[in-house]
């Protein structure tokens, strides 16, 4: 499984925009990372389906894209900083805290 973490907008949006996203390869992490980043993208996709929580708008909020392709199928979720479920916000730590 591959994940993909890309983020928009804050107060460095210019800046933000001309970095490429960041990628993590499931293949590369230890068995018991991999098996934790397939929990919670399996968290944060079940969470997804029942649409965005929180008020929609805020002023200089952060969004997130977060692609996970896994079997030859592409899945893309994105959230802000306003709307993000309890399951994409716990997926988003974990990828920020091992990504480069």
């Amino acid at each position: 499984m591959k994940v993909t973490l890309a983020t928009h907008g804050g107060q460095a949006a210019a800046i933000q925009r001309r970095l490429p996203p960041d990628v993590l390869d499931s293949d590369d992490l230890p068995e018991d990372a991999a098996a934790e980043l397939a929990r919670l993208v399996a968290a944060a996709l079940a969470q997804d389906a029942e649409g965005p929580s929180g008020p929609g708008r805020a002023r200089d909020a952060m969004s997130y894209t977060i692609t996970v392709e896994d079997g030859g199928r592409s899945t893309v979720l994105t959230r802000s900083d306003t709307t993000m479920s309890p399951a994409f916000a716990a997926l988003l730590d974990w990828l920020e805290q091992r990504l480069p």
